[in-house]
């Protein structure tokens, strides 16, 4: 079991919860890692995001930053271990429309792939802030899949995708 304290950070409309280095440096992986465990007491289940910097962060929703009566600012004690079982991702709409369209083999495909295959597809389409860009890796996701690739490819794993809240694929400095 992992065990760490951290403090709940905001990073434009986010909450966050960076692990320290020393907790990340215990993780399997320097790119995404699902996780189970608590935070100050309560179940948590949590893909854990990388930052860029061969760590990694993960965001806390309102509804359980409510639950738990927290605010920015307020440490929160957290154990995770890695976990073997990945969620499902949440399919955006744009990709998920693309997919209902494509052949009956790339939905065969995408039925097939594991869940932690299905996150990297998304998080590789997500990683843009470019509309153009967002609908063209939707277009050759589709026909990599088509062509029975089962993962994407040519993309730093370990790095921070999310446009919001990166630059230059490092996860950016908590708001002051």
């Amino acid at each position: 079991m992992i065990k760490f304290e951290s403090k709940l950070v905001r990073i434009k409309k986010w909450v966050i919860v960076k692990l320290p280095e020393s907790a990340s440096l215990l993780l399997p992986s320097r790119g995404q890692v699902s996780v189970k465990g608590t935070i100050n007491g309560r179940n948590l289940e949590k893909v854990l995001e990388p930052d860029g910097r061969w760590g990694h962060w993960f965001k806390l929703d309102d509804e359980l930053q409510k639950e738990l009566g927290i605010e920015i600012g307020d440490s929160v004690s957290v154990e995770i271990e890695p976990s073997k079982l990945w969620p499902e991702p949440d399919l955006p709409s744009d990709f998920s429309k693309a997919l209902s369209s494509a052949p009956k083999e790339v939905k065969e495909l995408w039925a097939k792939i594991t869940p932690m295959a299905r996150w990297e597809w998304i998080r590789w389409v997500n990683a843009t802030g470019v509309m153009e860009t967002r609908e063209r890796r939707i277009d050759v996701s589709i026909s990599k899949l088509q062509s029975g690739k089962r993962r994407p490819c040519c993309f730093n794993l370990a790095s921070c995708t999310d446009p919001e809240l990166s630059k230059n694929s490092v996860l950016i400095e908590a708001d002051k």
